[in-house]
């Protein structure tokens, strides 16, 4: 399991990457002369109703959805984390009053979030993402809460106690380091919901904004072609279910690993 989802999991990485350097044309360049072409030696995936190559904005956004996730995530992480472990290791109201401020983000679906960030500061992929990371603040603060209150009942918490070390030393010191493993599992899966999320925004209007290629802005202008030219949805689908299902592997294969350490 873990092997399949680090090959397709690093088969995403790898597009975003060769896209960096390389793409067949140029995926935002308009060529009304050759619109909706059939797969071809020039055109291996075919181009949309504005004549842009299919394969090449497959390659390009790539690379949006893995900044998508980057942003989710280290949003997510970077006030999540800090949350739980604090109310880990503050144990009665303070950890009660922590945890239950950021159970307060729930009642905000990430589309919600998204739809007003969009009104304040415009859409864009970073917006949308941001909109995601906050939603995601719950699930994170969760993990690493439970985690920490299993480290803070080993012998070197208390040693570390003992010598006087106060509760930031022993969080970055002794905590943080051993709840690596539970945090990187969730980010994972974290990332795959990212995914998700950026394509349905991006699909709504409310992600990447045109000319940035994108796998959900690119299902949007594929609805009218359903019926004649599906080939236009399938491969953004196709894209999007490969980069999902690889990094919810590569977590699951992460935990499973854990398990059996």
């Amino acid at each position: 399991m873990r092997t399949t989802g680090t090959i397709l999991a690093g088969l995403v990485v790898a597009m975003a990457l060769l896209s960096l350097a390389w793409t067949p044309y140029d995926p935002t360049a308009l060529d009304p002369a050759h619109t909706l072409l059939r797969p071809s030696g020039a055109h291996p995936l075919g181009t949309d109703d504005y004549g842009r190559d299919i394969l090449s904005m497959i390659l390009a956004g790539a690379r949006t959805t893995l900044y998508a996730g980057v942003v989710a995530v280290v949003v997510a992480a970077l006030a999540g984390v800090p949350l739980g472990v604090a109310a880990g290791m503050w144990r009665g109201w303070p950890s009660d009053v922590l945890m239950r401020g950021s159970d307060l983000l729930l009642a905000f679906p990430a589309v919600l979030l998204a739809i007003l960030l969009a009104a304040a500061f415009g859409a864009s992929t970073a917006t949308a993402m941001t909109a995601v990371g906050i939603a995601t603040v719950p699930l994170f603060a969760r993990v690493a809460r439970a985690a920490t209150l299993q480290v803070m009942t080993r012998e070197y918490i208390l040693a570390a106690r003992a010598a006087g070390r106060r509760a930031p030393g022993v969080a970055a010191r002794h905590v943080l380091p051993n709840i690596a493993s539970p945090l990187l599992i969730q980010a994972s899966a974290a990332f795959a919901i990212a995914i998700l999320a950026e394509a349905s925004l991006s699909y709504l209007g409310l992600g990447a904004q045109p000319p940035t290629p994108s796998w959900g802005r690119m299902l949007h202008d594929a609805q009218p072609h359903l019926f004649t030219a599906p080939r236009l949805a399938v491969w953004p689908g196709l894209a999007i279910a490969v980069a999902v299902l690889g990094f919810n592997l590569l977590g699951d294969g992460v935990r499973d690993a854990r398990d059996l350490t």
